[in-house]
């Protein structure tokens, strides 16, 4: 079964290298879709030095749906494996753990999850898994989420949330060692505090909505049952109730 690895990317000339070296040395992927989010950096010519892969420049940003759907379009692989382009510790091994249950047929969606990278981020996905921004899935399910191309830093609840109205098996992956850098870092503080306000905003939305459709017996859980049943069950005590930091992939 084809898979093609799409890392969508805004300003990571310098971060992209190192997420290619892993992907490109991944024993199941068969194609690397590098989408250049309208970056005013050298990302797009970055990506195109690498052999074996295909960079795309969007002529603007469409925020990280808009990336994704247009790598997607892209390809008519069966399976895709979306993967951030400022990841530091991944290896090809975790990226074939990842897309292999799908591959298998024993799920339709993973999620990677990192593990002993990095404290800050290791907590920020202990307590929102659902919103990595590492996931293979099978193509034909992520182009049927429903405006997927027009989400932005949203895109991961958003296709998770959809995940669990079409009941689709989701399995995580622990990818053990795998960090990234905090948003405050790339960001700056003012400005992603102000984006972690909104999707703390988005979350709290989409759990009202699970609540109703439970109340209504439409037979589905809200996205913490979800994580509550699938995601790794290996949290350490004294875990703090308040991140401070949201990871959204």
């Amino acid at each position: 079964m084809r898979v093609t690895a799409v890392i969508p990317a805004y300003n990571e000339e310098t971060r992209l290298p190192r997420v290619l070296e892993a992907v490109r040395g991944s024993s199941l992927v068969d194609e690397v879709i590098v989408v250049s989010d309208g970056s005013l950096d050298g990302t797009y010519e970055v990506a195109r030095r690498f052999d074996g892969v295909r960079a795309l420049q969007l002529p603007q940003n469409l925020g990280k749906g808009g990336a994704m759907h247009a790598g997607a379009c892209q390809t008519d692989a069966p399976v895709l494996v979306f993967l951030d382009a400022d990841l530091i510790g991944l290896t090809s091994d975790h990226v074939d753990r990842l897309v292999e249950p799908v591959c298998e047929g024993k799920a339709d969606m993973t999620l990677g999850v990192f593990r002993g990278g990095r404290r800050a981020t290791d907590l920020a996905q202990k307590l929102f898994p659902f919103v990595s921004g590492q996931r293979a899935i099978r193509r034909e399910l992520f182009l049927a989420v429903p405006n997927v191309q027009y989400a932005r830093f949203g895109v991961e609840t958003q296709i998770t949330r959809w995940a669990q109205r079409q009941r689709w098996r989701v399995q995580y992956v622990p990818l053990h060692g795998v960090t990234h850098p905090m948003k405050e870092e790339k960001l700056g503080r003012l400005r992603r505090e102000r984006q972690v306000a909104q999707l703390i905003e988005h979350q709290q939305l989409e759990a009202g909505v699970a609540r109703d459709d439970a109340a209504e017996g439409a037979g589905v859980g809200g996205l913490d049952q979800l994580v509550d049943q699938r995601c790794c069950r290996d949290e350490a005590d004294g875990v703090a109730t308040r991140a401070g930091l949201v990871a959204d992939g």
